[in-house]
């Protein structure tokens, strides 16, 4: 139907005739000269129709978004009309054939940015036509071009794995889905391909990847689906280097060719405990140049016991976050400031302006001043490499929850200030812990997943002290966002029963949740480990969305509803009778 696409044709067609399909975009009538941009995938060209034109009345007719196709000669504008943001910009095609393949009923929708989530997400096979999602999709499409193309180059192997599969703990809520055939028991969706890939190296193939469906039935937010897509990797007979070094080359050569971006080489690397100190967060954005300064040593003295205690307290810390050009924020400001942070469990928020920073104490202003003397001052000063015009925020208490806030703060204040920098900022974050205590279930839980392998070497010396117990887990992080995750995993039986008593979980509920990995680790299991990337994360990322459902073909809304399809819904008593459930309100 079609010899060439819109986005195509350019002045290299120039004289030649061409046959075009797509959508109205829009339509001119200049009392004489119809011009319709045509649209397509590739992009839009401008038709006209002139007056003496033998299929001028069925112009006439057209309307936004008619499905047409249209036939013409490809001529030169004027130099002067030529419109060089556009590939096809210097020319325009004189249509001498104009067919109505479908007409639109109005648009339910400006197909603009203008348009709300609602209705975008209910009439999104209209939202998709827009060039902007375009972009997005095509985009992600070269992304898994280049990942398979780069792991397939390693020696990798792609993989399936069970969509239908059972229920196990790993920090969310399962999608269950009844068996007919086998009454009162269920399937579960995966919420990852964890296990499987962990049994394929037992099964020595080495080196898996699979670009996977997952499932998690928890709160949502911007950056979560209860659906959504990642790359799983697992590798057999590695260490930390070996992953960490694969994942990076990776990332690098996805980016070169989906995007043509060059990423650093070497990513920098930051344990978990340098990025809390430094930036309060696991998941850093270096392109904010602003920093924490742990000020614990030069406030130790003073009289100020909101300074002082913390200070001279092992598990506490005061945190000085300086703000360039930040006294000139107004009192109004700081205060917002100091409600947000009370989300992340601040108490207050001091502040220091320095109004002349050669002036000592003299020099600032704060209601704080008072509190430190010159010793104090002179040290919090050199920590922070203050200047002039600048503002210093404290903050004091617990180590992770003050990290945590100020973290929080940092980055709020470097968006607010347009201190964010422009470009790619990569990082991996090493060194986590291996556990956190839970104090609503008053146990310990996995900060990665209850299979990934400590530094000790051995049970025992990991159940003496699991508290500072550190794991052989990773995180790839950029421009804030973690993209990746993983670790090396446990290959041996008895630290993976070591790891279940530590996480509360008893031999015998080990036995009937893990009971055939457990039997796998017996049968000479490799040392193994692997890494998962967010692909929804990364594709939002590289399309320059806030949210992973602008690069979602058919996302959910934030309460798991598709607004297309009005899933979820309810099914006939039938066929619910098949599956032998039944809802709690018929009892």
């Amino acid at each position: 139907m079609r010899t060439h696409l819109c986005g195509q044709v350019t002045e290299r067609l120039a004289d030649q005739s061409v046959q075009l399909c797509g959508w109205v975009d829009r339509r001119r009538d200049l009392g004489g000269l119809i011009f319709i941009g045509l649209r397509d995938h590739t992009g839009i060209v401008q038709v006209v129709v002139e007056p003496d034109s033998p299929v001028f009345g069925d112009a006439e007719a057209l309307r936004n978004e008619f499905c047409v196709r249209i036939g013409g000669q490809v001529r030169m504008r004027p130099e002067s009309q030529w419109n060089e943001a556009m590939a096809t910009g210097k020319i325009e095609v004189v249509a001498d054939r104009v067919e109505l393949l479908n007409a639109s009923a109005p648009m339910p929708l400006m197909m603009t940015d203008e348009d709300g989530e609602e209705v975008r997400l209910k009439y999104r096979y209209l939202d998709l036509r827009r060039p902007r999602m375009q972009r997005n999709m095509r985009t992600r499409a070269r992304m898994y071009q280049a990942i398979r193309h780069s792991l397939d180059g390693k020696g990798f192997t792609e993989f399936e794995t069970p969509i239908l599969t059972k229920a196990t703990p790993e920090g969310a809520r399962d999608y269950l889905v009844p068996s007919r055939v086998h009454a009162g028991q269920y399937y579960a969706l995966p919420q990852s391909p964890q296990l499987f890939k962990q049994l394929l190296m037992m099964a020595g193939m080495d080196r898996y990847y699979q670009i996977a469906r997952c499932f998690r039935d928890e709160d949502l937010r911007a950056d979560r689906q209860p659906e959504f897509t990642q790359l799983d990797i697992e590798m057999a007979f590695v260490d930390e280097p070996d992953i960490q070094a694969l994942a990076e080359s990776m990332i690098r050569e996805v980016f070169k060719d989906t995007l043509d971006v060059d990423l650093p080489d070497p990513f920098p690397r930051l344990s978990w405990r340098e990025a809390m100190d430094r930036y309060g967060s696991d998941k850093p954005d270096l392109r904010i140049p602003m920093s924490l300064a742990t000020v614990d040593e030069h406030v130790a003295h003073v009289e100020f016991k909101v300074f002082a205690a913390p200070a001279n307290d092992d598990g506490s810390r005061v945190a000085a976050l300086r703000v360039p050009g930040g006294a000139t924020l107004s009192r109004k400001q700081i205060d917002e400031y100091t409600d947000y942070i009370g989300r992340y469990g601040a108490r207050g928020l001091a502040w220091i302006k320095v109004n002349d920073a050669a002036a000592g104490l003299e020099g600032l202003q704060s209601p704080i001043a008072k509190f430190l003397d010159e010793r104090a001052w002179q040290g919090i000063a050199g920590a922070t490499a203050v200047e002039t015009g600048d503002l210093l925020f404290f903050g004091a208490g617990e180590w992770l929850t003050v990290s945590t806030f100020m973290g929080a703060l940092l980055v709020r204040v470097g968006q607010d200030l347009g201190l964010v920098q422009e470009g790619w900022a990569p990082l991996w974050v090493t060194g986590f812990p291996m556990f956190e205590w839970d104090e609503e279930s008053g146990r310990h839980m996995a900060v990665h997943h209850p299979f990934t392998a400590p530094l000790e070497a051995d049970p025992e010396s990991l159940i003496a002290d699991p508290g500072h117990a550190l794991s052989k887990g990773y995180d790839m992080v950029l421009n804030g966002a973690e993209i990746g995750g993983g670790s090396i995993r446990i290959h041996r039986p008895e630290m993976q029963q070591a790891v279940f008593g530590l996480l509360g979980i008893s031999p015998e509920e080990a036995q009937l949740k893990f009971g055939f990995l457990l039997e796998a680790l017996r049968y000479g299991c490799p040392p193994h480990g692997g890494i998962a990337f967010g692909l929804d994360r990364i594709a939002a990322l590289m399309s320059g969305e806030e949210s992973i459902r602008d690069v979602i073909a058919f996302p959910k809304t934030t309460t798991a509803q598709c607004l297309l399809t009005s899933a979820p819904s309810t099914i006939p008593d039938a066929q619910v009778a098949e599956l032998h459930i039944r809802s709690l309100d018929e009892e």
